[in-house]
């Protein structure tokens, strides 16, 4: 479960980082976050709330789920928190 949680975060990272055209500080200024956090969130240490994502989000000028679904294509359609129940499933 860890290790799901850590590859999601990274991949949130990197998508964000890719997304980002200005300095760190610039969009920590506009978004009201701090660049602590900001730059913990890029590297992937720190788990993102919805709120947060979605203040990056509009300081990106994208919507959120451009962001989501990134991740998702990334992570590919298997990516899953739960234990495999395809068993349970008829």
């Amino acid at each position: 479960m860890q290790d799901r949680k850590n590859e999601l975060q990274k991949t949130l990272a990197s998508i964000i980082k890719n997304y980002r055209k200005t300095s760190i500080t610039k969009l920590s200024d506009e978004i009201g976050i701090s660049k602590s956090i900001l730059s913990d969130l890029e590297n992937g240490n720190r788990d993102i709330k919805l709120s947060t994502l979605w203040k990056i989000a509009e300081g990106l000028e994208i919507l959120p789920s451009v962001i989501l679904h990134d991740v998702e294509m990334k992570l590919g359609k298997n990516f899953s928190f739960l234990e495999n129940t395809s068993a349970d499933i008829e």
